[in-house]
């Protein structure tokens, strides 16, 4: 998810996104989506809960936003 969301978001908005890093958001993401999986790990005591999943998304679209869109 972290490679596939940026890459994404460059093919819709791929002028607004030329200046912002490939690669930052890339760790941006990665370092955000594991942080959303150990708490969604600790607070649910299961993997692969859906609000986890949710949480994955919204980490993931806030970081490419952050990094490009704002």
């Amino acid at each position: 998810m972290a490679v596939l969301v940026p890459a994404l978001a460059r093919l819709v908005w791929w002028k607004a996104l030329r200046s912002a890093g490939w690669w930052r958001q890339v760790r941006g993401c990665a370092a955000l989506n594991v942080t959303v999986l150990v708490i969604g790990l600790l607070v649910m005591g299961r993997d692969g809960a859906m609000a986890t999943y949710a949480g994955l998304v919204l980490a993931s679209a806030l970081t490419v936003w952050w990094t490009g869109l704002r």
